[in-house]
């Protein structure tokens, strides 16, 4: 089956209603895309972000036509916030499958194998981590992702305790107990992150050594890790500098991703007052900072 795929540029105000309003006229789906590569920080709980020009794409069976929308759409809103229409027909597919094309298993410091179901690796001496991607950010192909696997996959994590704070998919919190860590906390504050995380963790078989937690509940227990890792971004790392650092045990090790290089030295400033971090690591634009808590 084939279908419409309409789409506009509009404002982060009225994106949210021209959506509504595409579902109006029938759309079987309608998602956002960020129209100028902006970065979108973490949200509050319960508040949702998007980008202040955003794509509205919208899919319509090919009964429907895209001129008709577009006229409906220009008489709602004022015609000057709704820029750039695209139409387009695309071919359906197994969306379910069409990831795979692209996906395949990868391998960190030559100990670590992130690999998708099917795809799994038994190489001796390595462990392997079983991660499909879904909802929430993390598979080990983003930089930042890929920094911070190959820090867990280069340490001893025998035996420690490790707290991943913004863990979308669980990735780092379950790399690190299949390397040999003894517990993990996976804190994030979207709900489906934590569904993520608890679904890969049982694919994983490590459910019993993880525990998945918004930020308010888990911050009540005063729990501290012999690892903490934060692959965020920039600015919420540099507002939660102190809470993080809090995590950490005395001689406890940090490390910190999702930042661009010209970023690096605000969130070394940052955490001047509780830990020194080392030189950045860089893959691409991105880079990980780590240190030791004395």
């Amino acid at each position: 089956m084939s279908w419409h795929q309409v789409s506009v540029i509009t404002s982060e105000d009225i994106a949210p209603q021209i959506a509504d309003f595409f579902s109006e006229l029938g759309a079987v789906s309608v998602t956002y895309m960020d129209a100028e590569d902006e970065p979108v920080y973490e949200p509050a709980i319960g508040e949702t972000k998007i980008w202040t020009r955003t794509k509205v794409i919208a899919l319509y069976e090919l009964s429907a036509d895209p001129a008709v929308i577009r006229s409906k759409a220009l008489k709602r809103f004022q015609p000057d916030s709704l820029k750039y229409w695209e139409f387009e027909i695309i071919e359906d597919q197994a969306w379910e499958r069409a990831w795979m094309e692209y996906y395949r298993p990868m391998k960190f410091a030559d100990k670590l194998w992130v690999c998708p179901t099917g795809q799994e690796q038994h190489e001796a001496n390595t462990v392997c981590l079983i991660l499909d991607p879904g909802l929430a950010f993390g598979t080990g192909t983003h930089p930042t992702t890929a920094l911070c696997l190959e820090w867990l996959a280069s340490h001893d994590l025998y035996g420690k305790t490790v707290i991943d704070y913004g863990c979308g998919s669980g990735i780092l919190a379950i790399a690190a107990l299949l390397l040999g860590a003894e517990k993990a906390y996976a804190i994030d504050i979207d709900p489906q992150a934590i569904t993520a995380t608890e679904d890969n963790a049982q694919k994983n078989n490590v459910s019993e050594k993880i525990v998945c937690s918004m930020p308010e509940p888990f911050s009540r227990d005063s729990i501290k890790a012999d690892v903490v890792l934060a692959n965020i971004l920039a600015k919420p790392l540099i507002e939660m500098a102190g809470q993080i650092a809090g995590l950490l045990m005395s001689g406890g090790e940090l490390v910190l991703s999702g930042i661009l290089a010209e970023q690096a030295d605000s969130v070394v400033g940052a955490y001047r007052p509780f830990l020194a971090l080392n030189k950045p690591e860089q893959k691409e634009d991105w880079v990980r900072l780590a240190g030791i808590h004395c």
